[in-house]
């Protein structure tokens, strides 16, 4: 039995062994390193899909932008505007003094204020507001409206000026 062990336990076996093993672990190292990589490529791809997808709905919401001529000239324009859509009962033509995002959103909401009878308690605050100082912003890109009532105004790139909050 000696004999037996000593003939599979010699040098050179164990030389063959010891290679085998550091083979099979630099392939494990190997492997681990590929399969890092794959996954980070996986990743950037996705992340180019994203980055791409979001410019395209950005170039989408800026051609909606330029042809979206509702407004007025001037934030207080647009707000008289919008009031004067809104006592005539246009709600959809009020609903797009509004930025694209919200138009819709508006246009349901103002029809619950109709239904609810309360079209001139919602439009009361407004009228007083044309009363109010207003803001810029520094970038004159954003005008503000604080009393009685919070209104936001936001200057499409094609040079009209379209409700963002009320």
């Amino acid at each position: 039995m000696k004999h037996f062990f000593g003939k599979i336990f010699n040098w050179r076996n164990l030389k063959i062994a010891a290679y085998a093993v550091a083979a099979f672990a630099l392939f494990l190292v190997a492997l681990n390193y590929g399969l890092e990589k794959y996954n980070q490529s996986k990743q950037w791809q996705e992340i180019k899909k994203s980055a791409e997808a979001f410019q395209k709905a950005e170039q989408e919401l800026y051609q909606k932008m330029m042809a979206d001529t509702y407004g007025g000239k001037t934030p207080e324009e647009t707000l008289d505007m919008y009031i004067e859509a809104v006592e005539k009962g246009d709600y959809e033509l009020a609903s797009r003094y509004f930025v694209v995002e919200k138009q819709e959103e508006w246009k349901k909401e103002l029809f619950e204020i109709e239904k609810v009878n309360k079209k001139n308690v919602f439009l009361e605050p407004l009228r007083q507001s044309k009363n109010s100082e207003g803001e810029y912003s520094e970038s004159q890109q954003t005008f503000a409206i604080y009393k009685p009532v919070a209104i936001n105004f936001i200057l499409y790139p094609n040079g009209i000026w379209k409700i963002s909050e009320i």
